[in-house]
């Protein structure tokens, strides 16, 4: 059976998290060092980490700056920001609503320092025998519960004039939705890649609702530990150089280009033309300019309220939050919530050198 490309992006871990977590290590201040471990998991848009190290692009830049960086493949993606949270891992592949819901509500400064891409088309609603997303009133609707499959119902809903009320939820894992979906009494779901696919195919069924049509909420990032970057700049230096020249290469319409595909492809399990069809339906920030003018936009601010007031009304701040500003979200130019308890921040600096060219 062919092997897909997939992230389990839950944030129902968060609960549990918020009961446990420390603020991801002993407490003492991190001192500067020169060994660093990211954790990482199977996703399109984070397939570059992978390759970089294998192709050499990752110890080009390490050297350069006087580091090591490890990367650390988790198969489960919650259990790779969990180990984040816990401080086993010095950075990880991340969603912006579970670097807010498990980290930042966890107690753990956390600091995105590269903006690799958003969902655009990757996440979607599949409805059976309907003509518009407004047919989905009244059914029972499977998804992974308290993730961005939730989050994007609750923003589809919105486009019609309906509410999360409207509907039932049934709680199924990524893994067992396409099994799902194909009992005949199951009329809704929603999804993300490579399931939303095959999701897609089954009789009757019909796509009436995905991510691009709320570009930019579902973004996928690099999060480090903030006082971790803060005490080892050079770090953050090295990452970027990694990511911006492995993404260039990527790009590229020629054979190297389509070999370091193929390369990431097999590293998710998957065939290239798989892997290529997921990177359609995944907006990459190709140039550090372009990453660099969505974190500044006033748009990513706008962004994360939406997902701080739908992760707040969920329960996902834990017990102790008595409202959407507990945690506050630093963005360039302001801070949303809480500017006495910043626990996520959308930090432009390694990006800007690149996009300047002083890496």
């Amino acid at each position: 059976m062919a092997k897909w490309v997939t992230k389990a992006r839950i944030a129902v871990a968060a609960v549990a998290m918020l009961a446990t977590a420390s603020c991801g290590g002993s407490g003492t201040a991190p001192k500067a060092r020169t060994e660093f471990n990211i954790g990482w998991s199977i996703y399109a848009g984070w397939m570059p980490w992978p390759y970089a190290e294998q192709a050499g692009i990752v110890k080009k830049w390490a050297d350069k700056y006087g580091v090591k960086i490890h990367f650390t493949q988790v198969n489960d993606y919650v259990e790779s920001v969990n180990q984040f949270n816990a401080g086993k891992l010095d950075g990880v592949t991340v969603t912006n609503m579970d670097a807010l819901t498990i980290p930042a509500a966890g107690g753990k400064d956390t600091s995105a320092i590269i903006l690799g891409d958003y969902s655009n088309g990757n996440d979607g609603i599949v409805l059976k025998n309907a003509k518009s997303l407004a047919d989905i009133k009244g059914r029972t609707v499977y998804l992974v519960e308290l993730s961005v499959s939730h989050y994007l119902l609750a923003r589809g809903l919105s486009t019609v004039g309906l509410q999360l009320s409207d509907v039932k939820t049934v709680n199924t894992s990524d893994a067992d939705i396409v099994g799902a979906f194909a009992n005949p009494a199951a009329t809704a779901v929603v999804t993300w890649n490579p399931q939303l696919t095959e999701v897609a195919k089954l009789p009757g069924a019909a796509k009436l609702f995905d991510s691009s049509q709320v570009p930019a909420e579902i973004l996928d990032l690099l999060a480090l530990d903030t006082a971790t970057l803060k005490a080892n700049p050079n770090l953050g230096k090295a990452l970027a150089g990694i990511w911006y020249e492995t993404i260039q290469l990527m790009q590229k319409k020629d054979a190297a280009g389509a070999a370091a595909r193929a390369a990431m492809a097999k590293l998710a399990g998957a065939t290239p033309e798989a892997f290529d069809a997921q990177l359609a339906t995944t907006h990459l920030y190709g140039t550090p300019q372009d990453a660099v003018a969505a974190v500044k936009s006033p748009a990513i601010g706008a962004t994360m309220v939406k997902v701080r007031d739908f992760s707040f009304s969920k329960g996902l701040f834990g017990q102790g939050a008595k409202s959407a500003d507990a945690i506050g979200i630093s963005v360039p130019g302001k801070t949303i919530g809480d500017a006495n308890n910043v626990k996520l921040r959308f930090d432009p600096t390694y990006m800007e050198l690149a996009a300047a060219g002083k890496l």
